[in-house]
């Protein structure tokens, strides 16, 4: 009929619908992936200082400064090697270890420990009752057995070599004996190295055992006193390549940090009488 509007059919397609886009999968990554850096975070506030410096030390300069901090030691992340800028950090580190020593409130104003052009230097000082070790005793006895294996097994965790060292007062043994300072100096130290080396100490990580009888005496002015009788151990620092000093590599056929010259070389002046 004229005058009637069309009909209009509005079929709707069932199924799916049209494709939505993948902005939902960014927004995913996105929250999977702060989780991630909030995770690492919290990982990293429990973590020892020397492992956030050595990682805070490679987003700074990853050639240069993560070569001065942490450890190239694997499996021994707490670790780090030892340089004149982190030589706190392993005293306090050392502090706290000898801390948990049953007897360590007795035996604490013996123990000294002191940065020095060697390396940091440890040392255990004798009392005339003895503490660490009994008199005329090269073995050390339980107080030294404690403090040396609780000091080993920090040193063991460091690539740095150790230096142990003998000392004893000026007080002879008698005019017939066989026995002497110098035997008593190097057999203690001898006795440090064995008990440290089965208690942390890497075979290869002692560099010296030396004995010095009364020859560096702690107190000069007073050769018999005590506290010339001791043990000593000193962390050497590490010793650092070309690659890591700021000097340039010393050029082939001439000095340190110098070119080769290509002028013949003058032959020396001579005095003129």
């Amino acid at each position: 009929m004229k005058g009637k509007a069309p009909i209009i059919v509005i079929k709707k397609k069932g199924g799916h619908g049209g494709h939505h886009g993948g902005a939902w999968k960014v927004a995913y990554a996105d929250f999977v992936t702060a989780m991630m850096s909030l995770f690492i975070v919290l990982w990293l506030m429990n973590t020892s200082k020397q492992i956030q410096e050595a990682i805070g030390g490679y987003f700074k300069d990853p050639t240069g400064t993560s070569k001065k901090v942490g450890s190239d030691m694997q499996g021994a992340g707490e670790n780090f090697i030892l340089t004149r800028e982190n030589m706190k950090e392993l005293k306090e580190q050392l502090q706290r270890a000898i801390r948990q020593v049953p007897n360590f409130e007795n035996l604490k104003n013996h123990i000294d420990m002191t940065v020095t052009n060697e390396g940091l230097r440890i040392e255990l000082l004798e009392t005339g009752k003895g503490t660490f070790f009994d008199s005329g005793d090269p073995t050390p006895n339980e107080d030294g057995r404690q403090i040396m294996i609780a000091l080993a097994r920090e040193l063991g965790q460091l690539p740095n070599k150790i230096s142990i060292e003998g000392h004893t007062d000026s007080k002879q043994y008698g005019k017939d004996a066989k026995y002497g300072n110098w035997e008593l100096s190097v057999d203690r130290a001898n006795a440090a190295r064995r008990l440290m080396q089965e208690n942390g100490l890497r075979d290869d990580q002692v560099s010296q055992v030396r004995g010095f009888a009364d020859q560096r005496l702690r107190k000069p002015d007073d050769p018999l006193d005590p506290a010339n009788r001791r043990i000593s151990m000193i962390v050497q620092y590490m010793q650092r390549s070309y690659e890591e000093k700021d000097e340039p590599l010393p050029a082939e056929g001439g000095g340190e940090g110098k070119p080769a010259s290509s002028e013949p070389p003058k032959p020396p002046a001579t005095e003129h009488k």
